[in-house]
């Protein structure tokens, strides 16, 4: 029989599948599905920053700063007063999830500065969340404002936080760090106990027709996988924290090749959204039939089995393989449009 079970953030749990924060999390009955169809564990969308802190009135001032001017920029904002259910309907929602379930329930935060983080990841623990997720969502637009700044804010609200909870946390990462192993050797000194590779920054498009700034909400493929496969494969074994994956997980061969990266679970919602929930009794059901195939016996067997830490010196090897990847191209010729 094959052993699907892994560890992450401490927790066992039956199978390396986890629901990532999406909208469906906001629905009991959705949660329910989920775990009936074979999820290990589920991370809740995420409560925003703006939703809790006083500092959203600071916000809201520079948000609306010169919209006298601009009337179209009134439109870019949501109203974020009773966005997902509000801080203590969310907290009310992570209860009755809680209650519902018997896997893991991962509680989320999204923003940039300590502020009122801190006061609702108490609140999230106390709600009865078996670990929390940073998301921590900054785009540094000031020009005046440093890399090595923009580093160290992350590193301190990820200190900040590990140090207010007992619970265990895990920082999600933005992938535009200019020294990716350097920032996460860093968080991992803080004490944080998994990171998760990476944040989507979804990016908004242009309307010609009614020149508006309008949502373009991409869902992933399995190309994106690539880029995390990447680099869970540099860092596994150099930092102690669990490490995640999320983006770009659709298959149970997306799935092992994360785990062989040195992944502990690997993460998927936009294959939920569009396939449905059912579709994670699927990728486990594949998951099991190829292990059996392989003669693997477990999970824990593959992770970290194509990881670059037996590697000397793993930036040769990348350029090696750069080198490689531009070389296997084969010229043809060219379609017209």
């Amino acid at each position: 029989m094959v052993d699907l079970s892994t560890t992450y953030l401490g927790l066992k749990l039956k199978n390396p599948l986890v629901a990532s924060a999406s909208p469906l999390s906001e629905d009991l009955d959705k949660i329910r599905q989920m775990e009936d169809a074979g999820m290990a564990a589920v991370v809740m969308h995420s409560l925003f920053e703006e939703q809790i802190t006083l500092e959203s009135q600071e916000l809201d001032r520079n948000l609306w700063r010169g919209t006298e001017s601009f009337a179209e920029s009134l439109t870019y904002f949501p109203d974020m007063t009773h966005y997902n259910l509000g801080p203590e309907g969310y907290l009310e929602h992570l209860r009755k999830a809680k209650a519902a379930v018997s896997i893991p329930v991962i509680g989320s935060l999204n923003g940039v500065s300590t502020g009122g983080w801190i006061e609702y990841a108490k609140k999230i623990e106390e709600a009865g969340a078996d670990a929390l997720e940073l998301n921590i969502f900054f785009i540094p637009t000031d020009p005046e404002m440093a890399g090595a700044e923009v580093e160290k804010m992350h590193c301190e609200l990820a200190r900040n936080i590990k140090a207010s909870v007992k619970i265990p946390v895990a920082v999600k990462l933005s992938l535009y760090f200019s020294s990716m192993s350097n920032m996460a050797r860093r968080l991992d000194q803080t004490g944080v106990d998994g990171l998760v590779l990476f944040n989507r920054f979804y990016q908004p498009d242009f309307d010609l027709q009614s020149l508006e700034v309008v949502p373009a909400l991409i869902l992933s493929s399995s190309y994106d996988l690539l880029i995390r496969l990447h680099w869970v494969a540099i860092l596994y074994g150099h930092v102690r924290a669990d490490l995640a994956i999320t983006g770009g997980v659709h298959t149970a061969l997306d799935v092992l090749k994360a785990m062989m990266a040195g992944a502990r679970v690997a993460m998927m919602t936009s294959a939920l959204l569009r396939y449905g929930i059912e579709h994670v009794a699927k990728v486990r059901a594949e998951l099991v039939h190829w292990m059996e195939d392989h003669e693997y016996e477990s999970i824990r067997q593959m992770q970290g089995s194509m990881s670059q830490r037996s590697v000397a010196e793993p930036a040769a090897f990348l350029r090696a393989n750069y080198m490689k990847v531009l070389s296997s191209y084969s010229l043809r010729s060219p379609r017209p449009l």
